[in-house]
């Protein structure tokens, strides 16, 4: 799954953009062209200065409020990949950024991503014996503070 995911990356997505990077040019103009990729980047860095302060001064008043800014952290990375994305030369990607860029569908992104991924806090596996938690393979891991003596220290 992986190895299909890098040549999805590295292939598929570069002759998309070119294919339609063609497209385009034929239609308006090479240089018009060039110039609407330049122009979406453009709007792009706008967009991402100010929904990245705008995502960090939540996070800022949550954790003000004491409450733990997760949301704000994974938008925050979804700036981040849209903001890539944007840079990157094309339309396709360009339209994917700015979905990460646009707040609602930015954290639409968000949680239909959270959906899928599980989080675990807290017991592992339902334990309750504080300080402990069991692995997958049945691995107790307990936590707690230790020592080494030499069998030469006279302590």
């Amino acid at each position: 799954m992986p190895l299909l995911i890098l040549f999805s990356l590295l292939v598929v997505v570069p002759l998309v953009e070119i294919y339609i990077l063609i497209a385009v040019g034929s239609n308006i103009g090479a240089l018009s062209t060039i110039a609407l990729c330049l122009l979406t980047a453009a709007i792009g860095a706008a967009l991402l200065q100010r929904q990245g302060l705008n995502t960090m001064q939540r996070a800022r008043d949550n954790l003000d409020r004491g409450k733990l800014p997760a949301m704000e952290l994974l938008e925050g990375i979804a700036l981040a990949v849209g903001g890539f994305l944007l840079l990157t030369p094309g339309f396709v990607t360009d339209a994917i950024g700015f979905a990460c860029l646009i707040p609602f569908s930015r954290r639409l992104l968000v949680v239909l991503l959270l959906k899928r991924v599980r989080v675990v806090h807290g017991p592992i596996h339902g334990q309750a014996r504080p300080g402990s938690a069991e692995d997958s393979s049945g691995r107790r891991t307990i936590e707690g503070e230790f020592e080494r003596r030499d069998d030469n220290d006279p302590r």
